[in-house]
Formats: structure tokens, C-alpha cells, sequence
């Protein structure tokens, strides 16, 4: 990546992105962030630029700049990310760290944030926007769609599919060819044996379905 970067979003994974990118030898132009406090100060020595929605930094992106969107707020996420895509014809860059072991196989769609040690295995296929945080393996051939969320030290095992906006908890284990539904949760340290249908909440071992 040759151009610098503008951040969306100065919170944990924001500082976390910004760590990636200068790991890999990126230049970090600055980040945008709706809280007004930080405007004008600096994070980590780099400058917090403006709001989300500044026009004048916006104008730089897709032509001397890429983006990131840094926030777990999957709502949040995808308001950014098609402005980003309808105005300014842009999809967010990737965020992976060094120490990321990428099979050559998998697919990787935009703007996905893979921090370090996670694995992703042979013919796995990640869509756009997903959040892989430390250690989390996903094996071979395993489908992420959109805004999916994996939690540090969890194993998603082969053949999985984690629809649209999942959530795993960390350290949680989802065995071989289960389906977890659009909008599910997984609760940290769970082990799910099962298929996860849409909007569930599911926790313990074995994972079982809470009642909201």
C-alpha cells in the first residue's frame, strides 16, 4: 500500500490499527472521530484530525489516501463505510497484522481488521468489514460474510458458515460445519455443536440458546 492512511475512529481498535500499519511500514495521515474532545490533540503522535463526516479530509481518500474504519459498532461501521462507498467510490482498506498467518488460498474482501497471530486457513473465504482480534484460528474453508466479529483466542473449525454480523465470543470453539445465523451471538468460551439460527444468543458447553 503506497498510500497513507486515514483512520476512522480513535478507541481501542483504532490505536490497535494504527499499531498494524506502522508495523508494516504505512503512514498514518491522521485520524476522524465525532468526539469534538479530541479534536486537535494527538494520539499515539498522531493527529486526530476532525469529524467523520469532515469534507475536507474526506476529499483525499481515493486519491491520496486510503481508509480504515475503527469501530466495533457494526451500525457505526457500515454508516461510514457506504458513505465511503457511494461518495467517494472507495472501499476501506485492510488492517492485518505481520504476525497474521494467511493461507494463499484463502479470499479477503475490504476492509476487514486481522490482528496478531490470528490464523485463517486454506480455501476460508472472508467478505468485507469482518474484526479477527489475536489468536483466533479459523480453519480451512470456513465462509465469513459481512461485519462478522471473532474474539480473541477462538476457534472456528473447518467447513463453518458465520453469516452477517455474527459475533463470537473469545475464546469460544465452533466445531466442524455448524451454522452460525445473521446478527447471532456466541458467548465467550462457549462450544457449540450445533447450528445457530438468526438473531440467537447462545452460551456454555455445550452452547445452548438464552432467552431474552
Amino acid at each position: 500500500m503506497e498510500n497513507p492512511v486515514i483512520i476512522f475512529g480513535t478507541g481501542g481498535l483504532g490505536r490497535a490499527a494504527l499499531e498494524i500499519f506502522e508495523s508494516n511500514g504505512n503512514v498514518v495521515y491522521g485520524f476522524l472521530d465525532d468526539d469534538k474532545k479530541l479534536h486537535n490533540t494527538e494520539i499515539d503522535n498522531i493527529p486526530v484530525l476532525g469529524k467523520t463526516t469532515d469534507q475536507g479530509f474526506l476529499k483525499l481518500i481515493g486519491q491520496k489516501c486510503e481508509a480504515f474504519v475503527a469501530t466495533d459498532d457494526n451500525k457505526e461501521k457500515q454508516s461510514i463505510a457506504k458513505a465511503l462507498i457511494e461518495k467517494r467510490k472507495i472501499m476501506p482498506t485492510n488492517a492485518i497484522h505481520s504476525s497474521a498467518h494467511i493461507s494463499k488460498s484463502a479470499l479477503m474482501g475490504h476492509g476487514n481488521f486481522i490482528n496478531a497471530n490470528v490464523t485463517l486457513g486454506a480455501g476460508t473465504d472472508m467478505a468485507n468489514h469482518c474484526i479477527l482480534h489475536s489468536g483466533c484460528t479459523v480453519d480451512h474453508d470456513t465462509k465469513l460474510e459481512d461485519f462478522v466479529q471473532v474474539g480473541a483466542g477462538a476457534t472456528v473449525s473447518a467447513n463453518v458458515e458465520l453469516a452477517e454480523s455474527a459475533f463470537i465470543g473469545s475464546g469460544a470453539v465452533i466445531v466442524s460445519g455448524v451454522k452460525i445465523g445473521k446478527n447471532a451471538r456466541v458467548g465467550a468460551g462457549s462450544v457449540v455443536i450445533a447450528d445457530v439460527k438468526a438473531g440467537e444468543t447462545v452460551f456454555g458447553n455445550p452452547a445452548q440458546k438464552i432467552e431474552s
